[in-house]
């Protein structure tokens, strides 16, 4: 809305309007904002979810040592992250750009989506929450809704990366001069550095790059489930999720800067992506709202984000990396979240299988991981077995837990960027 408007004034030469042209005062003022919002409305918003008794029950203290002091903490809080992200974007972004519309649409769809489970969970108090199926169903269409858009938007496209020799044997990363609809996503530790979903359904002849569209939009919806899921099992400690969101957020701004930046993106070998600047807004506002959220959800939490926060969030770095062709290095960047979800699956599995056998055996002490690492070994379940009992040797408190967690975010997210020159 402000840069329609002040780009409209700099026609009739206003002091200052042309300032709303360049894309780091926008991104700067929509972390501000967001800071300044989520900390503002936050603190109204808190006072009115206690008025109403809207809160978190006791947790199970054979899950969470310290469940007990976090009732009567109010939930939901996803809400004042979604305000704090959307009213800076609404007011300082280019509404016209297809990638910021996708930002937005998934921000609400995933924040509609959780709010329905916490909803559940809280006023209907059904802990299950929202049925998995509906969840899932959730998910999956929005991340088909981005992939099919991304795919048909004549708006989605990229100049593409190519290398080249010169005389004297040395490299130049050019950019192919025209507009295309790109198959090709950037991969770590690879020298030539991209792969084409066509490339891999070549199998399929004159129709292999139909059906690379067709792989890519299944990605998509992959890489949106996970990463939302994984935040959503990351989301159990106070300030854990949020941290690790803001540091990922960082990394995903940096590459949508330079990949808005056709010097930027020559200098790292990777694709040219016009109007993906926006996304530097989207993300700048995302980033402030994790930090600003934190300032009510760190250790000891005045307000949990719950599912309409958790979902939100995952959602929202799966398709900002499918957007900026960069989901292939999730499993890096987004390592925490992996980790999380890949505890959840082998404990699960494997307990199945071992109970088929007429055993009770687990791998590790609780899951998600971040649950390990607190678990007392009074709290362990007397009838089952562990393969991990003795690691770690002791428990820590959930702050240390949540801190070393934020620095192995932190490695893991300077290893990614570090990945496009390492090659």
């Amino acid at each position: 809305m402000l840069y329609y408007i002040f780009r409209f004034l700099e026609q009739y030469d206003i002091p200052g309007a042309h300032i709303w042209s360049y894309i780091s005062f926008r991104a700067l003022l929509a972390l501000i904002l967001s800071l300044v919002i989520s900390a503002w409305f936050g603190e109204y918003y808190i006072k009115w979810m206690k008025r109403r008794n809207i809160s978190e029950t006791a947790r199970d203290p054979s899950i969470d040592p310290f469940g007990i002091e976090k009732k009567g903490v109010p939930t939901m809080g996803g809400i004042i992250i979604i305000v704090s992200i959307l009213v800076p974007v609404l007011l300082l972004g280019r509404m016209r750009n297809i990638y910021l519309v996708l930002m937005i649409v998934t921000t609400v769809w995933l924040g509609f989506l959780g709010f329905m489970d916490d909803y559940i969970k809280i006023f209907r108090k059904n802990k299950e929450g929202l049925k998995g199926i509906y969840k899932i169903v959730g998910q999956v269409s929005i991340g088909f809704i981005v992939g099919l858009t991304l795919w048909l938007s004549p708006d989605a496209v990229v100049r593409e990366n190519v290398t080249e020799f010169q005389q004297n044997q040395q490299i130049v990363v050019k950019h192919k001069p025209e507009m295309v609809k790109s198959l090709q996503t950037t991969i770590p530790f690879i020298k030539n550095h991209n792969l084409n979903y066509s490339d891999v359904m070549s199998f399929l002849g004159e129709y292999k790059v139909a059906g690379g569209w067709v792989l890519f939009v299944i990605m998509t919806i992959i890489v949106v489930t996970a990463v939302s899921n994984g935040a959503n099992l990351n989301d159990g400690m106070d300030g854990m999720c949020a941290g690790n969101s803001a540091i990922i957020g960082v990394a995903l701004l940096v590459f949508s800067y330079v990949s808005s930046h056709i010097v930027y993106a020559a200098y790292f070998d990777i694709m040219y992506i016009p109007g993906s600047q926006e996304l530097v807004v989207f993300l700048s506002a995302f980033i402030g709202a994790m930090i600003g959220f934190l300032w009510y959800n760190a250790y000891p939490a005045q307000v949990f984000m719950g599912d309409t926060g958790s979902l939100t969030i995952g959602g929202i770095i799966g398709v900002c990396a499918v957007i900026i062709h960069k989901e292939l290095m999730l499993p890096i960047l987004c390592g925490i979240f992996f980790v999380e979800s890949l505890s959840v699956i082998i404990q699960t599995q494997w307990f199945k299988i071992q109970k088929k056998k007429g055993k009770r055996v687990r791998v590790f002490r609780a899951t998600p991981i971040h649950d390990t690492f607190r678990k007392l070994d009074s709290q362990l379940d007397a009838t089952s077995s562990y393969i991990l009992k003795g690691w770690p040797h002791r428990p820590f408190h959930e702050s240390k837990i949540t801190i070393r967690f934020w620095i192995t975010t932190i490695i893991l997210a300077a290893l990614t960027i570090i990945t496009l020159k390492v090659r």
